[in-house]
């Protein structure tokens, strides 16, 4: 019998925590190490939207549309995930780009249905200034970000992976190849090494001389103190995109990312629950708690980047923006790179050798 693989996972978001449950499930040694709270920087500021849909070519549509089907799969492979095909009701552009946008993604087998107000205001009733034209996805859905995230973590902890908080200061290479890692409390020695550490990311990989071009644009979201029930849905309204959280939280927007926080985040945020305050009936008693703003681990091209880097043997990096959509599918799919060599087609596009051309 082989000895099982041993791999470290840096970062504890919902990819980083994805990554390492598939493993685990699938057999290997797993260290998650992780120097923030469990969900990191990105997850627990997410919109935490789960869809394929519009600005897509239609790769990308597919990965993200196998990632939807993973989520239903994870879901009964770990009951008790946060998830909800909630629905999502669209207007946040011009009527034109909705229909091209639905034609397109219609041909290529997502369900949307076109609406008028009066069935716009049956599927989101609380709704004030609906519009005579809007999309609705009932496919769509959410997840918890953080519950998830914990979830995860805790059933790969269950069977056996170790959860270390420290700081990962260098990526260790030996004999050409990365070794593991050196952390604030010393060295770590693995088969392969996994950086899913969101904005964090470029830094670790640099220490092995990998430049991963990331951006990392701020967005704001307003959160409510919970409140009785108003939303049925997600809703993608102009530049206000808001749903109900599971325990009653509205969250908003400017759009699924947040808003710019600009040079008075607080205003910012006032402004913005303000607004979506007045989209909503009978939200009188609704107060803002608190608003978060968050650092989105996006890639310059704006696609994921998943897959082995180039000249680090033993290195694996999974950085994206759409995290909470595609972790099932990334969790996945790495996990069988990593222990089978076996990439999935879906990745093709995504690897990192993509910039260098």
């Amino acid at each position: 019998m082989s000895t099982p693989k041993q791999v470290i996972v840096i970062g504890a978001g919902i990819i980083g925590a994805s990554i390492a449950w598939h493993l685990v499930k699938a057999g290997a040694r797993v260290t998650v190490i992780t120097d923030s709270e469990t969900g990191g920087i990105a997850t627990p500021n997410s919109f935490a939207w789960i869809n394929a849909s519009f600005g897509n070519p239609e790769p990308y549509f597919r990965l993200r549309k196998r990632a939807m089907a993973e989520w239903n799969r994870l879901a009964k492979d770990l009951p008790g995930i946060p998830l909800t095909w909630c629905g999502s009701l669209c207007w946040d552009m011009p009527a034109a780009e909705l229909e091209a946008y639905a034609a397109e993604h219609s041909s290529w087998g997502y369900g949307i249905s076109r609406v008028d107000r009066e069935q716009a205001a049956r599927i989101e009733p609380n709704l004030v200034g609906l519009p005579g034209f809007a999309l609705h996805v009932a496919e769509e859905g959410v997840a918890e970000p953080v519950s998830a995230t914990r979830a995860l973590l805790a059933d790969a902890e269950r069977h056996g992976a170790r959860i270390t908080a420290a700081t990962v200061t260098a990526l260790v290479e030996t004999d050409g190849r990365i070794s593991g890692v050196d952390t604030s409390h010393g060295l770590l020695s693995a088969d392969e090494v996994v950086i899913a550490a969101g904005v964090g990311s470029p830094d670790i990989a640099a220490t092995a001389g990998i430049k991963l071009p990331i951006e990392t644009p701020p967005g704001l979201i307003v959160h409510s103190r919970p409140y009785k029930k108003l939303l049925n849905g997600l809703v993608l309204a102009e530049r206000l995109h808001m749903r109900q959280t599971a325990e009653g939280r509205i969250i908003a927007g400017a759009d699924f990312g947040g808003a710019d926080p600009g040079d008075d985040a607080d205003a910012t945020a006032g402004a913005l629950f303000a607004a979506m305050k007045a989209m909503l009936r009978d939200a009188d008693g609704l107060e803002l708690d608190f608003h978060t703003v968050g650092y989105r681990p996006t890639p310059i091209d704006g696609f994921p980047i998943i897959g082995r880097a180039e000249g680090a043997d033993g290195l694996y990096v999974a950085v994206m923006h759409s995290g909470i959509t595609l972790a099932p599918a990334v969790g996945l799919f790495a996990a069988r790179e990593i222990l089978d060599g076996e990439r999935d087609p879906l990745l093709k596009p995504y690897g990192l050798a993509r910039f260098a051309q």
